[in-house]
């Protein structure tokens, strides 16, 4: 018997992709678009909404082709909490310490909190990791793009 889903998880993730960019796509859909010279607000919206949903049928593709029926398919499998409780957490407290903590603790707490979701996890590996993103941080947002952004908050002395 042959099968035409190879892997499940990628046709799913796939769709949940397509569907986001559909959303966001609507969502932003009363925004001026403008032209490629003029840009309006909706322009730039846009163009990742169509870039999400080019990279979620790539991956749907990817997922779908002749499988043996036989053969056993990679199935969804029990949920990593720890990668969802930390990689949640990093968001959070990236969105929360943002405005208290600056862009440097708050983007080194981050990287350090995501690394903690995987199960091959090495501390000195998390900390130069941590440290190169708020190097790269730091580098692209407020030398390269000028965004008012403090490296220290309030809460550190910054400002």
């Amino acid at each position: 018997m042959t099968r035409y889903i190879k892997n499940p998880k990628d046709v799913t993730a796939g769709l949940v992709l397509i569907l986001l960019a559909a959303l966001f796509a609507w969502l932003g859909s009363d925004l001026p678009f403008g032209r490629a010279v003029r840009m309006g607000p909706g322009y730039f919206p846009m163009i990742l909404c169509g870039l999400l949903a080019f990279l979620g049928l790539i991956v749907v593709i990817s997922g779908l082709g002749a499988a043996d029926g036989d053969s056993e398919a990679p199935g969804f499998g029990a949920v990593s909490w720890r990668g969802l409780f930390f990689v949640t957490l990093a968001v959070v407290v990236f969105g929360l310490g943002i405005r208290t903590l600056g862009l440097g603790p708050s983007m080194g707490l981050a990287v350090f909190l995501s690394s903690l979701a995987s199960g091959k996890f090495k501390l000195m590996r998390s900390l130069v990791m941590s440290a190169a993103m708020v190097a790269f941080s730091w580098a692209v947002f407020i030398k390269g793009l000028g965004l008012p952004l403090p490296m220290l908050g309030p809460w550190l002395g910054g400002y």
